[in-house]
C-alpha cells in the first residue's frame, strides 16, 4: 500500500466518503474534507499533528479508521472537552487492537496504522526523551491502559489448610476412635460424664490440626511475600530525557525501555532502535530458536521473553493483563507445597517408623484380645472381665473399643509427625532470616543443600571486589599519561571520544550545564565514561549529533570485546572502533599511536613492551582495557547485506589508541570470609574473565592463593582447562584455585567435573551465559545487583548485595538448617522410642497402657509442634563453621545422635517402667495418682531433654540460651500448660492433682537427664556410621 502523503490522505478521504450515508452524508463529507487538509498538511510538512487531533486507532478487516476532531468543529465539542479533561488524545488509542497486532506479529496491520512512529506519537512519547513521567502523566496512562501487574489466582485460605491437616490417615483413625469412644462412653455413663474420653480425643485432634494449619498458612503467606519480592525487578527506562531504573510493576504504556543482554522484556511493545537484538521467546512459544528483532521485518517484542544478544530500546504498547505473559501468569499459581529432598527423606522415615508402630500396635491388640477372651483380665473390682456367654455384648464392645484405643495410642506415639513440620518450620524461619542477611531463597531445597557444600565456584567482579571501578592508569603507546592527559594530541583525544562514547552500552545524563553528570551502564562502562567526560572533556551529545552508527558488535563473555562502525556526518568518513580485553585487542593491532599523534608500527619488540605494560597493570589488580581504531577506506569497506545493514566490522590492521587500567578494590571482609570457608573445609575457586595476572593478584589479595604458593597448577586459563583430556581434568580439578580468561562453558565444565568427583558444588553467576552452570550446580547463587534476569531465574538463591560475605552467610545458614533438623530428630526419636517401649511392655504385661491416647496426643502437640518450633529456630553458631562439610555420603542420624538418643531413652524407659510396676508401693498412692506421676514425669523429661538437644556434641547446653528468647518462651509455655493439664483438667486429661512433694519428685527425676547428657557426651563414638538408614 502506497503511504505517500497524497495517496495516504486520499485513501482516508475516499474511505470517509464511502462510509458516509443518509442524513449524515453532508456532515461526514465536510468532516473528511477537513481531515484531508489536516493530514495532508501534516505529512507533507513532516511536522507534528495538531494538539487537538484525536486518533482512534481501530483495526478492521480492510481499512483503518481515524476519528478527527478539529478545534473549530462545533459538533460533538463536549466530547473533545471530555477527552482533554481525561488527560490527552492518547486515551483514544485502541489498546486492544494494538495489543493484538503485537501479539500476532502482524506487520501489515502495523503499517496500516502508520507504523511505529505514528503509534509513538499517538501515545505522546518521544523515542529519544521518553514520556514526561510525572505523577499526573503516569496516573493517566495507568488509568487508560492499566498497570503492569496481573491477576493472581486467589491465595489458599486458612480453611484449605484445615482440610489439608484433616487429610491425614492418623488423624482420621483418631477421629474414628474418638467417635467410638464417645458413643460407648455416653451409652455407658450418660452424656454428663460419658463424653470425657471421646471428647478429649476430639479436642486434642482439633488442637493438633489447628496448630498444623496455622503453621502451614503462615508459611504460605511468607512464600507469597518472597515470590512478590523475587518478581519485582528493576528496568531501565527514559523519562523526561533521563535514563532511570524503575520497578517492572511501574512500567506504563508509552514508556521507552532499554534492553540489554540478559534482560527480561517487561511488557509487550515495539522495537525502536538498537543493534543485533536477539530474544529468546521459548518461555512463550516453546521454540528454542532465537528471534532476530528489527524495525522493518520483526519489530514485535513480547513480555516474558529474554534478550540473548545485542541491545536496543522498545516502546511499551501493552502492560499487565493485556499481554500474553499476563494472561498466562494469571492462571498459574506458585507451588507452595514444594517438597525438599530432606523433607522427602523424613517422610520416608516417618512412614517407616509408622509401619513399625502399626506392627507393634497390631501385636499389642492381638495380645490384649487373647488375654481378654481367655479370661486373664480383671475389672476394677478384681472380677474376670470376660465370662463367656454371661458377658453382655455391650460390655464386650466396650472392652474391645478400649483395647482398640490402646492400640491406636501406640500408633500415635510411634509416628514422629513432627519431623516434616520441623523441616517446614526451620526452612521458613531460615528463609526469613536469610532475607535480612541479603540472601533471597528461590528454591527451598537450596537451604539444606548449601549446608553440605564442599566447593564454591565464585566470580571475581562484584562478588570478591566492590564493583566500584575507576580508571587509575592510562597509556598511549609506550608512554604513561595518567597524570598529565594534556600531553596527548587532540587527534588522539577525538578518536578516544569516538571509541568511548560511541562504542558503549552505557549513557551520560546531565540535567543542565551546572549539574553533575550521571552515568549508566555496567560498572566498567560507567568507569570509562566517567573518565572520558571528566578527564578528557568528552561531550556525549555532540558525539551523537556528529556520527551515525552503522553496525554494532555487542560485548559478551566469550568474545570479551565490543566493536562499532560509525560514519561522520560532515565528511561521510567511516571509522571502526574496538574495545575489550587488552591482550585480545592488542593481537588485532598492527600499529600504535604515540601521544603526539604519530603512528608507529608494532614490531616484535614493541609488542613485547606493550604486553609487559598490560602484565604490569594486571599484577597491580587492574582490569586492562584497550582501544583500537581503523579508518575505513572504499577499498576496505564491507558491502551491505540484503537488509541494508553494514557487514562485519574490520578486525585486522587496527591501530592501538591506548590502554587504561581500571581499579576495582576487594570488598572489606572478603579475606576473612574466604578464610572462614577454608576453615569450614570448603574449597574456594575463583572463575573470572580477567587475564591470569589480574586474577592471580586479586586471588592473593582475597586469600584464595598464598603469595608463596606454587601457581603452576593452582592457576589455569579457561582455554588450557578446556583442552585437557577428561582424565587430566579430573586429576587437576581439585588442585585448581583460579581459572582466568574463562568462558561460561569453561565454568560449566568445571562444575561437571567437580560433581563427578562427588563434590557438592555452589556456583555464583551474574551473566546470561552463566545460566547453564547455575542450573548444573547443586546450588546456584545469582547476583541481585549486577545479575541478569536470566541468571536469577536459573539460580536457587539470589545474593541481594553481590557480596561474597553473604555467600558465606548462606553457607552458615545452610549448615544451621541441617543441624537444627538433626537436633529435632534426636529429640523426637527419644520421645517416640521411650513412649513406644513403655506402652508396649505395659500393655503386654499388665493389659493396659500407662499413657492414654489423650495424654499422648498432648505430648505430640507440645513436643512435636512447640518442640519443633523451639529447636528449629536456633540461629547458626560459629562452631558450625569449624566442622567439615557433610557432603553426600554422611548419614542423617549420626553415631553421636544415636549415643545421645539411646542414653536418654533408656533412662526414661527405666524410670517410667519402675513407676508403672512399683510406683504405688514406692509413693504410697492409688492407681490414678500413679498414672498422673508417670504422665507428668514423662513430659518433664522431654522438657529437660529439650535443653540437651540444643547441643549435639558440646557439653554446655546453656551456651547462647539467652539469645534465643523464643526457646525460653516455648519451654515456659510448655511447663505452664502442663501444670494446667495436671492440676485443672482432671477429667479431660484423666489426671489427679499432685502435691508439692510429688511435683518436686517429678522435677527431680526429669532433671537427672542433664547430668546424664553431660556424662554421655564424654563417651567417644566410632566414625563409621552405626546405622546408615538415610544416606546423604
Amino acid at each position: 500500500m502506497d503511504l505517500s502523503p497524497t495517496n495516504y490522505a486520499a485513501t482516508i478521504f475516499n474511505l470517509g466518503r464511502s462510509l458516509s450515508n443518509g442524513s449524515s452524508k453532508r456532515r461526514s463529507t465536510k468532516r473528511w474534507q477537513k481531515a484531508f487538509n489536516v493530514i495532508y498538511s501534516c505529512r507533507a510538512m513532516l511536522s507534528l499533528v495538531n494538539k487537538e487531533i484525536l486518533f482512534v486507532i481501530s483495526r478492521s478487516c480492510s481499512y483503518t479508521t481515524l476519528y478527527v476532531q478539529p478545534e473549530d468543529d462545533a459538533h460533538d465539542n463536549s466530547d473533545g472537552n471530555e477527552s482533554r479533561k481525561n488527560g490527552g488524545f492518547f486515551l483514544q488509542v485502541d489498546a486492544k487492537a494494538v495489543a493484538k497486532i503485537v501479539r500476532d506479529k502482524d506487520v501489515e496491520s502495523l503499517h496500516r496504522l502508520g507504523g511505529i512512529q505514528r503509534i509513538t506519537a499517538a501515545l505522546e512519547t518521544d523515542a529519544e526523551r521518553g514520556i514526561h513521567g510525572d505523577t499526573e502523566d503516569l496516573n493517566r496512562r495507568q488509568e487508560a491502559f492499566g498497570a503492569n501487574t496481573y491477576k493472581k489466582p486467589p491465595a489458599k485460605n486458612f480453611f484449605y489448610f484445615i482440610l489439608e491437616a484433616f487429610n491425614d490417615r492418623i488423624i482420621l483413625i483418631l477421629l474414628v476412635c474418638a467417635a467410638l469412644s464417645l458413643g460407648f462412653g455416653i451409652k455407658e455413663h450418660g452424656l454428663k460424664e460419658g463424653w470425657y474420653d471421646g471428647g478429649s480425643i476430639f479436642i486434642a485432634v482439633f488442637l493438633v490440626v489447628a496448630v498444623t494449619a496455622i503453621s502451614n498458612f503462615r508459611q504460605s503467606k511468607q512464600f507469597l511475600k518472597l515470590s512478590n519480592k523475587s518478581n519485582d525487578i528493576n528496568v531501565d527506562v527514559v523519562r523526561d530525557n533521563r535514563r532511570q531504573p524503575v520497578s517492572i510493576f511501574n512500567i506504563v504504556v508509552g514508556d521507552v525501555v532499554f534492553l540489554k543482554i540478559g534482560d527480561q522484556i517487561p511488557a509487550d511493545g515495539l522495537f525502536l532502535s538498537g543493534h543485533s537484538l536477539q530474544v529468546d521467546e521459548s518461555s512463550m512459544t516453546g521454540e528454542s530458536d532465537h528471534v532476530n528483532t528489527s524495525a522493518d521485518k520483526n519489530p514485535f517484542l513480547v513480555s516474558g521473553a529474554n534478550v540473548v544478544d545485542g541491545y536496543g530500546t522498545m516502546l511499551v504498547t501493552s502492560v499487565g493483563m493485556n499481554t500474553m505473559w499476563g494472561e498466562m501468569m494469571s492462571s498459574i499459581s506458585d507451588d507452595l507445597n514444594e517438597q525438599t529432598p530432606l523433607q522427602d527423606r523424613l517422610n520416608k522415615l516417618t512412614s517407616y517408623i509408622g509401619k513399625v508402630g502399626l506392627g507393634v500396635a497390631f501385636l499389642v491388640l492381638v495380645v490384649l484380645l487373647v488375654r481378654y477372651f481367655t479370661g486373664n483380665t480383671q475389672d476394677e473390682n478384681g472380677n474376670r472381665e470376660f465370662n463367656g456367654k454371661k458377658t453382655k455384648i455391650e460390655e464386650v464392645f466396650n472392652s474391645v473399643a478400649t483395647m482398640f484405643a490402646a492400640a491406636v495410642t501406640i500408633v500415635v506415639v510411634a509416628i514422629p509427625e513432627g519431623l516434616p513440620l520441623a523441616v517446614t518450620l526451620t526452612l521458613a524461619y531460615s528463609m526469613k532470616r536469610m532475607m535480612a542477611d541479603q540472601a533471597m531463597v528461590r528454591n527451598l531445597s537450596a537451604c539444606e543443600t548449601m549446608g553440605s557444600a564442599t566447593t564454591i565456584c565464585t566470580d571475581k567482579t562484584g562478588t570478591l571486589t566492590m564493583n566500584k571501578m575507576t580508571v587509575t592508569k592510562v597509556w598511549i603507546g609506550e608512554e604513561e599519561v595518567s597524570k598529565d592527559i594534556s600531553t596527548v594530541a587532540p587527534k588522539i583525544l577525538k578518536l578516544l571520544y569516538q571509541g568511548v562514547g560511541l562504542n558503549t552500552s552505557g549513557g551520560v545524563y546531565q540535567a543542565n550545564s551546572s549539574s553533575s553528570h550521571e552515568f549508566s551502564g555496567s560498572p566498567t562502562e560507567k568507569a570509562i565514561l566517567s573518565w572520558a567526560v571528566t578527564e578528557l572533556g568528552m561531550s556525549m551529545e555532540e558525539l551523537k549529533r556528529s556520527y551515525t552508527t552503522l553496525h554494532v558488535e555487542t560485548f559478551n563473555s566469550e568474545k570479551k570485546r565490543s566493536g562499532v562502525s560509525v560514519r561522520k556526518n560532515s565528511n561521510k568518513s567511516t571509522h571502526a572502533h574496538w574495545k575489550g580485553a587488552a591482550e585480545m585487542i592488542l593481537a588485532m593491532c598492527s600499529n600504535s599511536y604515540e601521544s603526539d599523534g604519530t603512528i608507529k608500527p608494532i614490531n616484535r619488540q614493541t609488542r613485547m613492551k606493550l604486553e609487559q605494560i598490560i602484565e604490569g597493570m594486571a599484577a597491580h589488580s587492574l582490569r586492562c582495557i584497550a582501544f583500537a581504531h581503523k579508518q575505513i577506506t572504499e577499498e576496505d569497506a564491507i558491502p551491505d547485506d540484503n537488509e541494508g545493514k553494514v557487514g562485519e566490522i574490520a578486525e585486522a590492521g587496527l591501530t592501538l589508541l591506548g590502554l587504561v587500567g581500571i581499579k576495582d578494590p576487594c570488598r572489606p571482609g572478603v579475606r576473612m570470609a574466604v578464610e572462614a570457608c577454608k576453615g569450614a573445609g570448603v574449597n574456594i575457586k575463583m572463575i573470572t574473565g580477567d587475564n591470569v595476572f589480574t586474577a592471580t593478584a586479586i586471588a592473593i589479595e582475597c586469600g584464595i592463593l598464598r603469595a608463596d604458593q606454587d601457581l603452576k597448577e593452582a592457576v589455569v586459563e579457561g582455554r588450557q582447562f578446556r583442552n585437557y583430556t577428561k582424565q587430566e581434568r579430573m586429576e587437576m580439578v581439585d588442585r585448581i584455585s583460579v581459572m582466568a580468561r574463562s568462558s561460561p562453558l569453561d565454568k560449566l565444565l568445571m562444575v561437571q567435573c567437580l560433581k563427578e568427583k562427588g563434590h557438592v558444588v555452589a556456583v555464583t553467576g551474574d551473566g546470561t551465559n552463566d545460566a547453564p552452570a547455575l542450573k548444573e550446580a547443586d546450588v546456584g547463587l545469582s547476583m541481585g545487583i549486577q545479575g541478569t534476569e536470566v541468571a536469577k531465574e536459573s539460580s536457587d538463591i539470589v545474593i541481594l548485595d553481590d557480596n561474597f560475605s553473604s555467600v558465606v552467610t548462606v553457607l552458615k545458614w545452610g549448615r544451621g538448617v541441617y543441624n537444627n533438623i538433626q537436633k529435632f530428630i534426636q529429640f523426637q526419636l527419644t520421645v517416640n522410642v521411650a513412649a513406644l517401649v513403655i506402652n508396649f511392655i505395659a500393655a503386654v504385661s499388665a493389659g493396659q497402657v500407662p499413657l492414654t491416647a489423650v495424654q499422648l496426643l498432648w505430648v505430640n502437640l507440645i513436643m512435636d509442634t512447640l518442640g519443633a518450633l523451639a529447636l528449629a529456630t536456633e540461629r547458626p553458631t560459629k562452631e558450625l563453621m569449624d566442622k567439615k562439610p557433610v557432603g553426600r555420603t554422611e548419614p542423617l542420624i549420626t553415631n553421636i545422635m544415636w549415643r545421645n538418643l539411646a542414653a536418654q531413652a533408656l533412662y526414661q524407659i527405666a524410670i517410667l517402667l519402675t513407676l508403672q510396676f512399683k510406683g504405688r508401693s514406692i509413693f504410697g498412692v492409688d492407681e490414678s495418682v500413679k498414672k498422673t506421676l508417670i504422665f507428668n514425669t514423662f513430659v518433664l523429661c522431654q522438657v529437660f531433654n529439650e535443653f540437651n538437644a540444643r547441643k549435639l556434641e558440646k557439653r554446655n547446653v546453656f551456651k547462647g540460651l539467652h539469645k534465643n528468647r523464643l526457646f525460653i518462651g516455648i519451654v515456659a509455655m510448655t511447663i505452664v500448660l502442663q501444670v494446667v493439664m495436671v492440676e485443672l483438667l482432671k477429667k479431660f486429661a484423666d489426671t489427679e492433682r499432685l502435691s508439692w512433694g510429688q511435683w518436686g519428685v517429678c522435677i527431680g527425676i526429669a532433671a537427672v537427664s542433664w547430668p546424664i547428657g553431660w556424662v554421655v557426651k564424654c563417651i567417644p563414638v566410632a566414625e563409621k556410621p552405626f546405622l546408615s538408614l538415610l544416606k546423604r
